[in-house]
This record gives C-alpha cells, sequence and structure tokens, in this order.
C-alpha cells in the first residue's frame, strides 16, 4: 500500500499495526515460495537477516530449517504474532523492532532476504539496497521477491504506487558487480494468506556479493 510521499514511518506502522491485529495471519503461516526456493541456495547454519518479516512465515521456517536467523519488522504487533508461531514451531528467531530504513547494517549476515519490502520509493529503496550491499558477508547472499510494476493493475497485493515496486534493471544496477543468480520477473498466481491472492506480477531477485568485496 503507498502511502504517498515522503515516507513516514509512523503513520506506516500504526497502519500495519492495524492490519496485523485480527487474529488470523495475514499472510498466512506458511512461507511464500520464494522462501523455499532461497532455502535451496543458502549453505548449512547461515546466519540470515530477513527484513520487514511481519508475523514471521519466513523467519520462522527457515529457523526450522536450522539456520540462525534474525527478523525485523516495525509492527509490534506483528511481533508478537511471530513470537507465537515460532513457540508454535519450536523454533528460535531473534526478533527486533525496526525501521528498514534505519537498520544497523553494520552487523554482518551469510544472507539477507527482503520479501514484499515494498513500502519505499526509490531513493529511499537505494538506500536501503546499500545497507544490504554493507551488511552481507563476502561471498554471500542478497534474495529480494516483490512485485513488478504491473500489479498495480492486477490488484491482488501489494502497494498502489508502481514507483515502489522492481524492475530487474535497478536492482541489477542497486547490486552492480554482484554475481546474479536469479533474475526472473513472472506472472503467477500465489495464495498466501488474504492479502496476497491471485494472478501476480512477481520479481525475484538473488544476486551473491563478491568474495573481494
Amino acid at each position: 500500500m503507498s502511502l504517498g510521499r515522503p515516507f513516514d514511518p509512523v503513520q506506516y506502522r500504526r497502519m500495519w499495526d492495524e492490519r496485523y491485529r485480527s487474529a488470523d495471519y495475514l499472510f498466512g503461516k506458511e512461507p511464500s515460495a520464494f522462501a523455499r526456493r532461497a532455502a535451496a541456495l543458502l549453505p548449512a547454519r547461515a546466519e540470515l537477516l530477513c527484513l520487514g518479516d511481519g508475523e514471521g512465515r519466513n523467519s520462522v521456517y527457515l529457523a526450522g530449517l536450522g539456520h540462525r536467523v534474525t527478523a525485523m519488522d516495525l509492527s509490534e504487533v506483528a511481533l508478537a504474532k511471530a513470537r507465537t508461531l515460532a513457540a508454535e514451531r519450536g523454533v528460535a528467531v531473534e526478533l527486533h523492532r525496526a525501521d528498514v530504513a534505519q537498520w544497523d547494517w553494520s552487523r554482518p549476515f551469510d544472507a539477507v532476504l527482503g520479501i514484499f519490502i515494498q513500502f519505499a520509493p526509490p531513493a529511499l529503496r537505494r538506500e536501503i539496497h546499500a545497507g544490504i550491499a554493507r551488511a552481507v558477508r563476502p561471498g554471500g547472499l542478497v534474495l529480494l521477491h516483490g512485485y513488478a510494476p504491473r500489479q498495480v493493475g492486477y490488484g491482488t497485493g501489494g502497494p498502489s504506487a508502481a514507483e515502489n515496486m522492481y524492475e530487474l534493471a535497478d536492482l541489477e544496477a542497486d547490486f552492480s558487480g554482484w554475481e546474479r543468480l536469479v533474475a526472473r520477473d513472472a506472472d503467477e498466481e500465489i495464495f498466501e494468506g488474504r492479502a496476497h491472492a491471485g494472478l501476480s506480477a512477481l520479481v525475484d531477485f538473488v544476486a551473491r556479493k563478491p568474495l573481494s568485496a
């Protein structure tokens, strides 16, 4: 959902707190298909950061595979549900209430995962990607999954601002010099809770940071 410009994290947090207050899980309890695909690319017991992970469906899944997972989200309501889900699944996830735009990127990770974190207009998105690039260890991965601009016309989820969506050319530019492992833009039917349902314009992007970086 687009909140207009400039980005207001307080308004954004309140909006998501309200959306997450329902008893059910807005995007379901099961991981996204992208998280399942991404898991196959990760080394054993990787140290992962999940950005804007909401109610925990992806971080809990990855922790269940034996990875050491840190997850963050702006909504405390979502984080409370993530804690419940982690307890239900018997896994440990290090959870933080934080704004992605102000995250401390000095902490290193083997991989940084961002699934549907498309709240940011282009300039802020580039700053976030620069932070991700700092946080990923040499040889590590960035894994991003979100909507392409034509998603606005589909109306099956995501922000209403096309400029917030992913273009593969922009992602490749933001991670210039990285080894591209996955670059996919395709339409697909998805059913992830009541918030993501139907024909969707999806972008997958995975790249490996150079060892010399």
